[in-house]
């Protein structure tokens, strides 16, 4: 075919610098993926035991567009609780598949072709794409180690421009694991309402932190109606394959959302929704059993790299450790490419996620200890061979 059909903005998509190392470890033997972004858990069996229910009741229809009532109060109830900002469960929550929708949908919904919005980097990989496929422009701002990868509100002011419409944060951080103190988060809220932005917080690592204070964004003084908050259930839960999440937003801009959700989606999947109510109401204690076990690993994944000599700076969230690697004289991706096929180690090129990503590489610590504790020996053996 001489013609090329696809969009300009597709073929502008870079594709997943995560993907491509997992395409290469599959074809592998022996391979300890430190890669992938998903608990090793399953899920709760009060949960799975709630979506048999729901399809041996006949539960196998559409829902109301924006979810089951049920499910909407419950979050509502749940945001009440943990940090004391509520939504109501009528106008201003849509229950979607997963956190994914949830940020398609926001970005859809607020960006004209060429409206920009900042982006503190490195980031998790598809949020410059959605930007790029909503007509819009990712002006990305480099985070450091030296300040725990948490963005400094004055370079975030220096990118602001005429065109700039909102700011896109992820606290607890994928790839970091970086958890964004209070008084940073309450000068980027200053920072929003002196130049009138939009705040798209995603939060789907909210309940997986360790020591520190989660901050939720729309729970700050005078943010709540210029945020658009998204959570959900994949991480806090281990329900990634059910693909159920949700976004909270003041009534003006959920109405937006909820009707690109209508026509993109209709509902989120029925099982799923009663799986996320069930979670909501009696799975705490599989959530905190959870957070100790991550705690566990991460304090041996950290103690290991800066042992073998690729400093870590201790992220205080999610599951993922960020060491530099570039102490070793190889860029990340020769890194990560060699660790591979010496070691049969996976990890991610920091450089995927962005400006300040590069020399890092993420390694999720959401797998077994003693697979942990073996591909932490397989890193230092390569290290020490260099």
């Amino acid at each position: 075919m001489a013609r090329n059909y696809l969009s300009q903005r597709v073929t502008e998509l870079k594709p997943s610098g995560i993907r491509k190392f997992f395409d290469i470890a599959a074809t592998m033997k022996e391979v300890i993926s430190l890669g992938i972004g998903e608990p090793d858990f399953d899920s709760p069996k009060p949960i799975i035991q709630a979506g048999i229910k729901s399809l041996n009741e006949n539960q196998t229809h559409y829902t109301a567009n924006k979810g089951i009532l049920p499910l909407r109060r419950a979050i509502n109830e749940h945001l009440q609780k943990l940090y004391g900002v509520g939504y109501d469960p009528e106008e201003e929550i849509v229950a979607t598949v997963g956190g994914s929708e949830a940020l398609l949908l926001a970005i859809q919904a607020l960006l004209d072709p060429g409206d920009e919005v900042l982006l503190p980097t490195p980031c998790f990989v598809s949020y410059q794409g959605v930007i790029l496929l909503a007509g819009g422009v990712s002006v990305e701002v480099p985070s450091r180690m030296e300040n725990n990868f948490v963005p400094d509100p004055k370079e975030l002011e220096k990118a602001i421009t005429p065109r700039t419409k909102a700011i896109l944060l992820n606290f607890p951080s994928n790839p970091t694991g970086a958890v964004a103190d209070r008084e940073t988060m309450i000068e980027i809220g200053r920072l929003a309402e002196k130049h009138d932005l939009i705040v798209i917080s995603d939060e789907i690592y909210d309940r997986l932190v360790y020591g520190v204070e989660h901050v939720c964004f729309a729970a700050l003084p005078g943010m709540r109606e210029r945020t658009i908050l998204i959570g959900g259930f994949s991480k806090d839960y281990a329900m990634t394959g059910w693909r159920i999440g949700f976004v909270c937003a003041p009534r003006e801009i959920l109405d937006g959302i909820a009707r690109i959700h209508q026509y993109v989606i209709m509902t989120a999947p029925t099982m799923a929704q009663f799986g996320a109510l069930e979670g909501l109401t009696s799975c705490e204690d599989f959530v905190q059993k959870m957070l100790r076990e991550y705690d566990r690993r991460r304090k041996l994944v950290v103690e290991g790299f800066n042992y073998i000599g690729l400093p870590t700076f201790e992220p205080r969230g999610a599951f993922y450790a960020f060491p530099k690697v570039d102490v070793t004289g190889m860029d990340d991706e020769t890194f990560a490419d060699r660790l591979l096929h010496e070691k049969h180690v996976a990890v991610v090129p920091g450089s995927a996620f962005g400006p300040g990503g590069e020399g890092f590489v993420r390694c999720s610590y959401a797998t077994a200890y003693d697979q942990l504790e073996e591909a932490l020996d397989r890193i230092h053996q390569f290290v020490k061979s260099l």
